[in-house]
């Protein structure tokens, strides 16, 4: 046996559970070890009958004796005995449909138990306890208990009983980190840390394999990250037509100068951050991460129009044809203002390539993009495309797009290797930025621009919304709109929240006089822009939408965000949504509407309350709910890890300076094999995903 042996010959099951372990993705035993157990039951406390508090569960000692089984209401099992400990003291212990335990039960002899005590009448009785004959390893009943996650017919104790007879495999796993790292980190050897990690004999040498693996884990993504941006940075190809762009301070000057508004001290360090990486010999890998209404787009115009002023095309790329429009307009007035008071002898040409446009119309756009006529291209993905050829693309900006993936990364090489720069307006924590982003550079603007008002966000229960609806028709009457967001576009007999079809109706009886408008994901595109064109021409009073409304809508005279089912949501993205008002001059109002009153969901809700702050939020929310609910693993690239944490930001740094100190002296891993060879098989799992 070894660690690739499969797991239908490590050990005799029945052909449901070989099923049940391949839905959980467990083939082999090194995948059975590092199956890794979600939390542990404390039953390191012997206890005797006379010191048990009702409703406790107790770990005991002693003896079973005085089996019975009988059916009883027909064709409910009852097995029963009683339980002596060591000082004479008795219990009753009973199971429910379990008439095997006649066969299997250790009478007669010590025995640990674990189970809740149940207290009446002063008498004790144990309901359902696991049962173990003393021996010298206690693995359902004393101790620290793994307690792993289920899947069908596989429970924990299934596991703990196959998993240990396996354990000895353990020390088959080769040593992946550094023997210098090892040693500075004080770190346990794996094949012990993967033992203790499972049945472990102390706290603290459960605490030192949590470390151990936790650190491993981080210590692959960190190096495959550290390695891919090398990669990247080695990327661009001798021949190619980008070079290196000197900080242009006077165009920075002319271009600032023509705003009408002074950039905040966070724009400013942004600007400079990614002008400098445009003098470096290696094309930029940035992600530039902004609060709503932080003034990425500003930003970006900078690095836009730095690049074209110097001789390169620019191009910007945005999830939905609905962002891509809005980038056209915003950029379009940032080019007209500079032009106007620094005319060039060639303007400077934008072009919107979507897919919405006509075969022609496209045919035009990519020979613009070819002959290098057009300047700054704006559009969806079909931007990198492998039919499209820029003529000299110096500049690639990816709006909301939380993972840009390998093919299209592959696209741009053959472009030349331009810069590229990450944007999003989800409020990422620094370290899970680490983690997720690993390859990139970092710019965060955590500064609001000087003006926006505060948004007032309330939390309303059912009784106060026809307070609510009153309010909202006072605002309406004065000409201003509302936005009106819920979780489902259809009716659910499963989620008892309200979908946007019916809140639109609903909506039509409450306010009569006002027109309402809908918004959702299965909408054509040309329609979606229709109806976001119409709400902003004041067609509509209130727009009913999904989450599609969540990135880049810019509606000025909207000042209420109602959202339904705020309790559905998490904080960040209530947050996104939240961002959608207060844009304009009049003062905004944000109002949660949930009919859960449950403590938790009442103290989440609040934190919406207390705090305006996105980057705030998204903590209080990672640490609420995990990365995997708050940022969607599977959607935004950040990798689901088994036992590392991404909240914990010192552990983070200091693996991150461990990789990059290995790729200094090592950077093609020739000392370390069998690094090497895991860390192939990590890309390859990650770019799978990424594609």
């Amino acid at each position: 046996m070894d660690l690739k042996t499969p797991l239908s010959s490590a050990f005799s099951t029945k052909p449901e559970y070989l099923k049940a372990l391949a839905e959980m993705e467990l083939h082999t035993v090194e995948d059975f070890l590092l199956y890794f157990p979600r939390a542990y039951d404390d039953l390191s406390k012997l206890k005797k009958l006379n010191e048990v508090k009702d409703g406790e569960k107790a770990t005991l000692k002693g003896a079973l004796t005085g089996l019975q089984s009988s059916r009883v209401k027909g064709r409910m099992n009852l097995t029963k005995c009683l339980f002596f400990d060591e000082d004479g003291n008795g219990a009753e212990v009973v199971w429910f449909n379990q008439p095997f335990l006649v066969r299997t039960l250790p009478m007669d002899t010590q025995v640990i138990l674990s189970g809740k005590i149940q207290l009446q009448y002063g008498r004790i009785t144990i309901q359902s306890p696991e049962v173990e004959a003393v021996k010298e390893m206690q693995l359902h009943t004393a101790g620290l208990i793994p307690v792993y996650p289920e899947h069908g017919v596989i429970s924990s104790r299934w596991i703990r009983n196959k998993l240990y007879p396996l354990l000895h495999e353990a020390s088959k796993f080769e040593e992946l980190l550094p023997e210098d790292i090892v040693a500075e980190e004080h770190l346990i050897p794996k094949a012990e840390a993967v033992r203790e990690i499972h049945f472990p004999t102390t706290k603290e040498k459960l605490a030192q394999a949590k470390d151990r693996l936790a650190y491993e884990e981080l210590f692959l993504l960190q190096l495959n990250a550290v390695l891919r941006k090398l990669e990247w940075q080695r990327s661009r190809p001798k021949d190619s037509p980008i070079h290196e762009v000197k900080m242009d301070v006077d165009f920075v000057k002319h271009f600032l100068s023509t705003l009408p508004f002074t950039p905040t001290g966070a724009q400013k360090v942004a600007m400079f951050e990614i002008l400098r990486d445009f003098e470096k010999p290696y094309p930029m890998m940035r992600l530039l991460e902004g609060d709503v209404g932080s003034g990425k787009t500003v930003v970006a115009a900078v690095a836009l129009l730095n690049a074209v002023v110097h001789g390169y095309q620019a191009a910007i790329l945005a999830p939905t044809e609905v962002l891509a429009r809005q980038h056209m307009v915003s950029l379009s007035k940032f080019v007209a203002g500079y032009e106007a008071q620094f005319p060039r002898q060639k303007p400077i040409r934008l072009q919107l390539l979507i897919g919405s446009l006509k075969p022609k119309e496209k045919k035009e756009i990519q020979d613009s993009l070819a002959d290098g006529t057009t300047d700054i291209a704006i559009g969806t993905h079909s931007l990198v495309q492998e039919s499209i050829r820029f003529q000299k693309l110096g500049l690639a900006i990816v709006d909301e797009q939380h993972r840009f993936g390998v093919k299209q990364r592959e696209v741009l090489v053959r472009q030349g290797a331009p810069h590229i720069l990450h944007m999003t307006a989800t409020p990422i924590p620094r370290t899970l930025a680490m983690v997720a982003y690993g390859d990139h550079d970092l710019s965060v603007l955590n500064e609001m621009p000087p003006g926006r008002q505060p948004i007032e966000t309330k939390v309303v229960p059912p009784e106060l919304r026809g307070k609510m609806n009153q309010f909202i028709a006072t605002l309406i009457q004065k000409g201003e709109q509302v936005f009106v967001i819920c979780p489902l576009i259809d009716e659910s007999d499963t989620l008892e929240v309200k979908s946007a079809t019916q809140e639109s109706e609903r909506l039509r009886l409450i306010f009569p006089l006002f027109k309402i408008g809908l918004l959702h994901g299965r909408m054509k595109s040309e329609d979606k822009v229709q109806t976001m064109q119409d709400f902003k021409d004041r067609k509509f009073d209130i727009l009913v939408s999904t989450s599609v409304i969540e990135v880049g809508i810019d509606i000025p005279n909207a000042t209420v965000m109602l959202i339904e089912g705020a309790d559905r949501f998490g904080l960040s993205q209530l947050h996104q949504f939240r961002g959608r008002v207060g844009r304009g001059s009049q003062k905004s109002y944000c109002f949660l509407c949930t009919e859960n009153a449950s403590e938790p969901t009442v103290a989440r809700l609040r934190a919406m309350v207390d705090h305006t702050d996105g980057f705030m939020l998204a903590e209080i929310d990672l640490k609420l709910r995990g990365p995997g609910e708050v940022y969607g693993v599977k959607q935004s690239g950040i990798p689901d890890l088994k036992i590392a944490s991404m909240t914990n930001g010192v552990l983070v740094s200091r693996v991150r300076k461990a990789a990059e100190h290995l790729t200094e002296t090592d950077p093609e891993l020739a000392t370390l094999p069998a690094l090497k060879t895991v860390l192939v098989e990590l890309r390859e799992k990650l770019e799978k995903e990424d594609s």
